[in-house]
């Protein structure tokens, strides 16, 4: 019987090589969507679960729990169009893509711009 503890090989199976370290990096960030994943993705979800038409993406960012965005979204359609009442919502993903939350943060107009000096509600 022979005592391994301090033996190279003891360690190296303990402390993985740098080369492996990269492999698993690269799996892990293999295995995560892409941002243009994720912000398809959860326009899509924010649909499905609200059943408005979603506009567009107006804020995107990366969070320490995966993703925070702004969606616009049509919730009344009106003629003329630039009467439709829009609204922003914030959306909250995981790291995988899924959607945790989401609550609407304002609503207007199409044709009315923000006043002067006030950013989109947050």
């Amino acid at each position: 019987m022979t005592n391994t503890k301090g033996s190279s090989e003891s360690q190296n199976s303990r402390n993985p090589r740098k080369g492996e370290e990269r492999d698993t990096e690269r799996n892990v960030a293999e295995n995560r969507p892409s941002p243009m994943e994720v912000l398809r993705d959860a326009c899509a979800q924010l649909g499905e679960l609200t059943g408005m038409s979603v506009e567009s993406a107006s804020a995107f960012e990366q969070t320490e729990d995966g993703w925070s965005l702004e969606v616009e979204v049509l919730e009344l359609a009106r003629v003329p169009d630039t009467m439709s009442l829009l609204a922003s919502y914030r959306v909250d993903v995981d790291s995988r893509g899924q959607l945790t939350g989401y609550r609407r943060v304002r609503r207007y107009e199409r044709g009315r711009a923000d006043p002067h000096g006030r950013s989109g509600g947050r």
